[in-house]
This record gives C-alpha cells, structure tokens and sequence, in this order.
C-alpha cells in the first residue's frame, strides 16, 4: 500500500513540474516574422506609376506590413504624379524605405524628392541622385539661377534658410514662381527627415547631382546598403517618424514581399506612354475618316472609335499641349482636303507641316520619357507625303489622259454591227456594253467593225474602222 502511494505522489509531482505556470510563456513560442513589402518604381513617373504605388501601399497594409521597401530607378517624371506619391507616403502609417537600386541606378529629378519624403533613404554602390530642376509644360528649362554657397564646416547643413534667388536673374514671372515652388517643396521635406536642405535647393536650383558615397557623407542619405537585405539589416532598431510618432523599425528576420503592377495598373502604363497615345490618336481619327469616305464598311470606325476614345483617355492624363494637338487637326484636315478636291499639292504640303509641327509639339515636355518618339513622327509624315506625292501624280497624268465621258470620249469608240448598213442608210451596233443607232455613208456587212466619228443625239455616225477619219 505505501508502495502504490509512493508511486502515486511521485508522478503528481512530475505533472506538477512539466504544467506551465499561469502568465509564463512557453520559451519556445514562434514570434510573428515580420512583413516587409517591396514596391518597385522603374522609368518615369507617370499617372501609371502613381497608381501602382497607391494600390501597392494598400494591398501592403491590408497584408499587415510593418515597413515599406520603395525601389527607385527613375530618370524622373511628371510633377502631379510626383507629388501624389510623395503625399501617400506622407500620409501613411506604414514606415518607408526609400532605396536606389540596383547598381547604375538614378533617382533623378521626381526620384529625388520621393527620396528626401521617405523615412529612411539609402543607395546602392554605383548609383546617383538629383538634377531636380523643374521644366515647364512648353519644354523650356528656366536657366540655373546662382548656386548659394556650400554650408560652412561645422554648421548643419540643414540650419537657416536659403539666400533668395537674385531679381536679375534669367527668366519670366512664371518660371520663377515653378522654380521657388519646387525648391519650397524640396525645402520642407529635407526639414522633416533631418537632411541636407542646402544641397536640396542646389539639385532644384542647379540641376546638382550626387553619387551614392557622396550623399552620404553630404547627409542626403542615410546610409549606403548593398542590397534589401543589407538594407533591412541597417534600418533595423532606426527610430523614424510615422504620422507624428516615433517608431522603431523592427526588422530583424522579416520577411519581404515583392507587390508587382495589376492588369488595370499595366493597361494604364501602356496607353499612357507617349508615343502610344500619339498612335491610338492617329489610329482614331484615320478609322472613322475612313468610315465616313466608305460608308457601311463597319470596321474602320468601330475599331477607329475605340482608339480616338482609349487616345483621347490617354491624353487627358498627359500634359498634352493643346496647340500641338489644334495643328495636327489642321493638318489632317488639309490632307483629306487635298484628297477630296487635289490644288497641286498646296494643301497637302500645308497639311504635312502642319502635322509634323503639331506632333512635335504635343507632348514635348522636356521630361524623360514623356516626348512622342521623334522616328515615329518622322516615319508617319513620309508616309503622308509619298500619299501626297501619288495624288499630285495622279492629278498630273489625269490631266494628259484622253477624255473618256460625254461626245468627245465617243468619238474614238469602236463597236461592231448587229445588222448590215446600205451606203446612206442606218443600222444598229454595240458601243460599251449597249444598243446604238447608226449612219454610215459606205455600206457595211453584218459583224463589220466600225469607229464612231461623230454623235447626233441618239445617232453615232461611222465609219470602218481601218479606215483614216
């Protein structure tokens, strides 16, 4: 009986031991392995870009991420598009990594102000930022006003304000008020991340660049990763700003999660480049010209109203300049003119450089990547030129033509007799495809070939047809 109570209470006590106790936590419970989303932004900043990068934010915090990897390689982009960006990263409450990869990578113009909003920027070794210098919609720069001088050693860099740009310097009210807008803009983001200001207003006012171990050490970065592991591993314990609080990054271990570009965000991406748009226009207009010379031909006009809306779509979200696209009108009118009522190629030739003019025009923004490609333009008004060469041609040797309608286009006509004609008298003959009436001074057996030599109304007078008139 002790024996089994021994037993007993020596197994109660193992039990006892091996229970957890309340409120300890087992010492090998997995943790949560953070996310890490990877957003890409690769070429230039567009409608399409600013898209992918809102949906991409959303579908990241849907996911539960704890940071943000923005990738940039960008030759820059346009300014609308930049700023809605700039202002989701403000805005969100998920930390951002802003970093330039991969090697020969830039964050040129729009990317460097994306860069300067992010918590924490960093660069990959061979890889630069800046020339950040605003140009307007017509495609002219303002001219670099004078660099202020480089903060003095010892004073942040980042301390007071900027000298004010001269009254003498080059350019108009309006480039002015762009330019001091941008170098504002850039101002206020540098300020709120701790960076470089002075060297931010050089990139806008100067068109400054600077490679990755430069930014460094000019305190335009935060440090120097070579790549997302490197990266996460550098940012990791950083105490950054989201949303007015102070936050650690705890990134030790996370995983990352790359978000690509939906079907709607690619779609937008190709019909939004430049020299698309340009062609879906053309392909528009050509399509319901056609519909409109042919009618019931169905096709042309239902796949030419499909482009002109899909271009037209494009267009509105481009910075399109309206005179360039006036002039291409005029010029397509005037190759239709030509075509309808031919004036020797007078508004043919008004119509090609008219065209060509407009097209060059309509999207030159000066912006990386957001100019019709000038080969397309260049191919497209050779076509309508050797399509105004073979009009003219046309016109020309229809002119030399013999005259084919009316009395004198029958006087050369030849036929041959349905019946036999006496010397003076008449019979009948088949003249293209119809029934004639004849005279004849000779007479002439039945199937005898004859030449019309003159008309009377409804009355052919021939002769033989061998015979000189």
């Amino acid at each position: 009986m002790a024996r089994w109570l021994a037993m007993v209470l020596g197994w109660s006590c193992l039990l006892f031991a091996a229970a957890p106790m309340p409120g300890v936590a087992a010492p090998d419970a997995a943790k949560p392995v953070p996310l890490v989303a990877e957003i890409s932004l690769d070429g230039p900043i567009g409608p399409a870009a600013a898209e992918y990068f809102d949906d991409a934010m959303a579908r990241a915090k849907r996911d539960g991420a704890t940071a943000v990897v923005l990738r940039l390689d960008t030759p820059g982009g346009l300014s609308e598009s930049m700023r809605q960006i700039i202002s989701r990263i403000l805005a969100s409450d998920v930390p951002v990594l802003g970093y330039v990869a991969p090697g020969g990578a830039r964050a040129a113009s729009a990317g460097t102000y994306i860069l300067y909003a992010a918590q924490v920027a960093a660069m990959a070794p061979g890889t630069h930022l800046g020339a950040a210098t605003p140009v307007s919609l017509g495609g002219s720069t303002p001219l670099p006003l004078p660099v202020p001088p480089a903060p003095t050693p010892g004073k942040p860099a980042s301390a007071g304000s900027a000298p004010p740009p001269p009254a003498a310097a080059g350019g108009d009210a309006e480039e002015h008020k762009v330019l001091n807008d941008a170098i504002a803009y850039i101002r206020s983001l540098a300020q709120l991340r701790g960076r470089n200001a002075a060297w931010a207003e050089q990139a806008v006012r100067g068109a400054a660049t600077l490679t990755a171990s430069e930014a460094l050490d000019q305190h335009v970065i935060d440090f120097v990763a070579n790549d997302v592991a490197d990266l996460l591993a550098q940012a990791n314990g950083r105490v950054v700003e989201v949303g007015g609080h102070k936050v650690t990054l705890q990134l030790a271990g996370a995983s990352v999660r790359e978000y690509t570009p939906g079907a709607r965000t690619r779609f937008l991406g190709v019909i939004t480049t430049p020299t698309i748009a340009y062609l879906l226009l053309l392909a528009g207009i050509f399509g319901i010209g056609l519909e409109a010379l042919h009618p019931g031909a169905i096709f042309p006009g239902v796949v030419g109203g499909i482009c002109l809306l899909v271009g037209l779509y494009a267009l509105q979200l481009l910075p399109v300049n309206y005179a360039g696209l006036a002039l291409m009108a005029l010029g397509i009118g005037l190759l239709v003119a030509e075509a309808v009522n031919p004036s020797i190629g007078v508004l043919g030739l008004g119509g090609v450089v008219s065209f060509v003019v407009g097209s060059v025009m309509l999207m030159n923004t000066g912006v990386p990547g957001y100019a019709v490609n000038v080969g397309v333009i260049a191919a497209i008004a050779l076509s309508a030129a050797v399509l105004l060469g073979l009009i003219v041609w046309l016109v020309l040797r229809s002119r030399r033509s013999r005259v084919v309608t009316g009395d004198e286009g029958m006087l050369t006509e030849t036929g041959e007799l349905l019946e036999a004609v006496a010397a003076g008298g008449e019979s009948w003959m088949m003249v293209r495809g119809e029934r004639w009436r004849v005279y004849s001074d000779t007479a002439l057996p039945k199937h005898a070939k004859v030449r019309v030599t003159r008309r009377d109304g409804l009355l052919l007078h021939v002769m033989p047809a061998q015979s000189s008139p």
